[in-house]
């Protein structure tokens, strides 16, 4: 823990309860105490940082004005939540914060009683909230339920659903518009401080209520009259509008960062009944000048130094996948001018940033809203274009309907680049793309392929780009093996796997990045290693080769192995009634918790060590049982 002295009032919190013994007055060096608190620990510890910068004020008025945890507070992405931890009895151990057997990087219900609900995706904290809101009430609880959601996550479709249905619905719901863009800036100030403290008091909404059912029951003209008036003057200072006439009483925007304000706004709204919207203005890397210069850069940051003004400089090195992708995305932009790259407002995290500069009239960032991704790729590809959907493996999930209805089930040629798939590491299963061979082979049209280096990579997304039809090219983060990249484009033969080395009795069927430690793992078992490159379709003819001349085949992937690769493995040698011995290496049928990307593989088995163990031991439990449990079948 660090000096005590430094942060007399928050090391005298270790809950909520602690929080709101404190009078009002301390307030604000308790936010100065808590963000200098953040800073340190998270320069020494690495992690998600300038979100939660911006959110002290609001964390500390929402803990010290509800009383949570009866009181439901659901943080969107979570990625803001970091002050959530510290001041919800986590605070000694924020430093562990995504690490092997340390705090998760989002709220977790299972880690602390104040996560009322498990996040990691964005645009769902409205939904969960209301969900929560609805059961209070059935349950005739007066608890409130307060959904914390960021400008950027209310672009998700899924938002304005729950706002739509929060509407019609006399819940206990409060909604907080976290909006950081500043767009709004200007309107933030005394006025409109002064405004929401007056639209969220008691004398006003008693008021306006008395006031609407008096006009509605003898003077309806009037009413109508003033209802107009009333909105027409809500909308010259107040950009609520919208949220109105979905059903919410709307109140904002103020200023994010007045612990006063939001004190006393908070309180107000609590007393009031039905949904309820804030606005909220807050400067992401509030307090940190580097951080308020540059929030892209210090959203998720490893270990720096608190008193440079900028972060540490990566290593020169190996292209990373996403870096390999982004280069091939401009390569082929240049030679085709039907590319068009889409991102689900993850321009930096899928290596668009490039693109973005140099074809700005052919990129589109959509927002967070993966589902109209996918559709618009397919609207495109239908007028002769050829998309390209730069997306995580894990958020892809989000889009499957659209996926198999609005492009597969068309045939279209769109191009998904697949990042992040597999074990992504500290940020824990919320991110890892474990699933996406799984939920992709098994649709018709899809061509799947996994690149087991770099330069298989750039040439796999040539090859899925000139495809006529829906095609994958899932890669992980990070770096690979180091093999530099071709230039020149060429297409690979599809459904093509090759042998990387030759063994004896037993063959190692490798999957993208497994392909590497299965040739560690083969030199120590004088196996047959195979890149097979495709998972649809699978190179069938070679699998049944070595079938023929092998007495056990392994196959090895970094996805689960529940529908996997290896499973259409076992699937065509079934097709082909052909017998023999199959070892399914995989991840296993759970979810892993947060760790480096190479502590999950080595729990995995998934190092080569892991997949050698793995199979020495099948080989020792199966060399007991006579006669052995399946003859290996001899095919003509």
């Amino acid at each position: 823990m660090t000096d005590s002295h430094a942060y007399p009032l928050l090391q005298s919190i270790d809950s909520p309860l602690d929080l709101r013994r404190l009078s009002e007055d301390q307030l604000p060096q308790l936010t100065e105490e808590l963000r200098a608190f953040l800073l340190e620990t998270v320069s020494q510890s690495g992690g998600h940082f300038a979100a939660g910068l911006g959110t002290i004020e609001l964390t500390v008025a929402l803990h010290y004005v509800f009383d949570t945890p009866q009181d439901k507070v659901v943080w969107d992405v979570g990625h803001q939540a970091y002050p959530h931890k510290i001041l919800t009895g986590r605070r000694d151990r924020i430093s562990t914060i995504r690490r092997k057997d340390g705090l998760s990087a989002f709220p977790n219900r299972d880690e602390c009683e104040f996560d009322c609900f498990g996040v990691g995706h964005s645009s769902t904290s409205i939904s969960a909230a209301l969900g929560m809101a609805i059961a209070a009430g059935l349950d005739h609880r007066n608890n409130h339920a307060v959904a914390i959601i960021g400008d950027g996550g209310l672009t998700g479709g899924m938002a304005f659903e729950a706002l739509n249905h929060a509407g019609v619905l006399d819940a206990n719901l409060l909604v907080i518009l976290n909006d950081n863009e500043m767009s709004i800036s200007p309107n933030v100030g005394a006025l409109n401080n002064y405004l929401a403290k007056l639209l969220s008091g008691k004398l006003y909404t008693t008021v306006r209520e008395g006031s609407r059912q008096l006009l509605r029951r003898h003077m309806p003209s009037v009413w109508e009259l003033a209802r107009r008036a009333e909105e027409h003057m809500k909308g010259m200072v107040i950009p609520g509008t919208l949220f109105e006439e979905l059903g919410f009483n709307y109140i904002g925007p103020i200023d994010g960062h007045d612990i006063d304000t939001l004190v006393t706004t908070l309180r107000n709204l609590r007393e009031l009944p039905g949904p309820r919207f804030l606005h909220v203005v807050t400067q992401k890397g509030k307090g940190y000048a580097p951080a308020e210069a540059d929030p892209v850069a210090y959203h998720a940051v490893g270990k720096f130094d608190p008193t440079q003004d900028h972060l540490p400089k990566s290593k020169p090195g190996s292209p990373t996948y996403t870096e390999i992708f982004g280069q091939w995305l401009c390569d082929m932009a240049e030679q085709d001018p039907r590319l068009l790259g889409i991102t689900p407002a993850m321009r930096e995290g899928s290596g668009l940033v490039e693109f973005s500069k140099r074809f700005p009239d052919r990129y589109f960032d959509v927002g967070i809203a993966e589902q109209h991704a996918v559709t618009l790729a397919g609207g495109q590809a239908c007028e002769g274009y050829k998309p390209v959907v730069a997306i995580y493996s894990t958020f892809l999930q989000r889009a499957y309907d659209q996926l198999i209805h609005d492009v597969a089930l068309q045939n279209l040629p769109v191009l998904f680049a697949i990042d992040r798939a597999g074990l992504v590491g500290p940020d824990g299963p919320t991110h890892a793309g474990s699933f996406d061979l799984s939920y992709l082979r098994c649709i018709p049209n899809m061509l799947i392929m996994a690149p087991a280096d770099e330069n298989e990579c750039r040439q796999m997304l040539y090859t899925g780009f000139r495809h006529d039809g829906p095609a994958a090219v899932r890669y992980p983060r990070g770096k690979g093996p180091g093999v530099a990249p071709v230039a020149e484009m060429a297409a690979l033969p599809i459904g093509k796997a090759e042998i990387k080395r030759h063994g004896s009795t037993l063959a190692l069927l490798a999957f993208g990045t497994m392909v590497e430690p299965a040739l560690q793992a083969g030199e120590a078992l004088d196996a047959t290693v195979v890149n097979m490159r495709f998972v649809k379709p699978l190179d069938e003819a070679l699998i049944l080769e070595m079938a023929r001349t092998h007495d056990v085949l392994v196959t090895v992937e970094e996805n689960a192995i529940a529908g996997g690769a290896g499973a259409a493995v076992s699937e065509a040698l079934s097709r082909h009634h052909c017998l023999i011995p199959v070892v399914h290496l995989g991840l296993s049928d759970v979810f892993l918790e947060h760790a480096s990307r190479e502590e999950l593989l080595s729990e995995s088995g998934l190092d080569a060590a892991g997949i050698e163990q793995s199979v020495r031991r099948y080989l020792e439990a199966t060399a007991k049982l006579k006669p052995p449990v399946l003859a290996r079948s001899k095919s003509k």
